[in-house]
């Protein structure tokens, strides 16, 4: 697999099958991925998971992985360190992987009691490229790009390797869409920002964090911390709550209190 620029640290592109689309709720039962180093050495591994809830059948009619598959996998939180360290250094690629792919990654890690933290990576998303410019899915984008059939959709591995396969074949094709890692990353920013759970609950203002969900949306979270600590006690409580989250509304709850 060859990219037509230069890494300043490993590339990992990654995809993820899961009981379902629920960030929360939801959990990891295969992750695949292809690491390339900047000497251009590749790395591919496959992890499945016991998700320690049952797969639905739904979700196993499309990635074909069922309870009995991963019935004697360990669950993610007892290879989390393992996993943390191998993309730790890494920028990431993948298809939908801002919308889906690295939130549900995070809130995984988030679990095992890990930050995984994306504030620095570069993260490069197939499907932006290919939706802005053509708007269909990853099996045509193979038909589109590669002119062949996407003959492995749905297994982890097979996505990520042609996903890799039409990336390259994008940069040949679109000449405004940037050669090199840093503007692939700018040119998915400028289609859809990444959004974390942080950012997905608080936008900033004058007046401070303004909610931007939940039932006080569009009130100050100040606001809401002192005349209704109740509802920000609730989301200290609340299941697979956001460190992030978390620290500011405990914040402004001690804050309140002070005054």
């Amino acid at each position: 697999m060859r990219l037509p620029f230069d890494l300043e640290r490993p590339l990992v592109f990654f995809d993820l099958e899961t009981t379902g689309l629920s960030i929360e709720e939801d959990r990891i039962v295969e992750l695949a991925i292809i690491r390339l180093s900047p000497q251009g050495d590749v790395l591919e591994r496959v992890r499945r998971f016991n998700p320690g809830i049952p797969i639905p059948a739904g979700a196993s009619d499309v990635h074909g992985i069922y309870d009995a598959d991963v019935a004697d996998d360990a669950p993610f939180a007892s290879r989390a360190n393992a996993l943390h360290e191998m993309l730790d250094p890494c920028d990431l690629a993948g298809f939908n992987i801002r919308r889906f792919d690295v939130p549900m990654l995070i809130a995984e890690f988030r679990r095992a009691g890990i930050t995984f933290d994306v504030g620095d990576r570069k993260l490069i998303d197939v499907q932006l490229i290919f939706h802005h410019n053509e708007r269909r899915d990853l099996s045509a984008a193979a038909e589109f790009y590669l002119e062949r059939e996407h003959q492995e959709a749905h297994s982890a591995l097979g996505d990520i390797r042609t996903t890799a396969a039409v990336l390259s074949a994008q940069l040949e094709r679109y000449d405004d869409v940037p050669k090199d890692l840093a503007g692939l990353n700018d040119y998915c920013d400028s289609i859809r920002k990444f959004e974390t759970e942080f950012d997905r609950w608080f936008a900033e203002s004058d007046g401070g964090l303004v909610f931007k969900r939940g039932k006080h949306r569009g009130e100050t979270l100040a606001e809401v911390a002192r005349d209704r600590p109740d509802y920000l006690r609730w989301m200290l409580g609340a299941k697979d709550m956001d460190n992030d989250v978390l620290r500011a509304v405990q914040q402004a709850l001690e804050g309140d209190s002070a005054n």
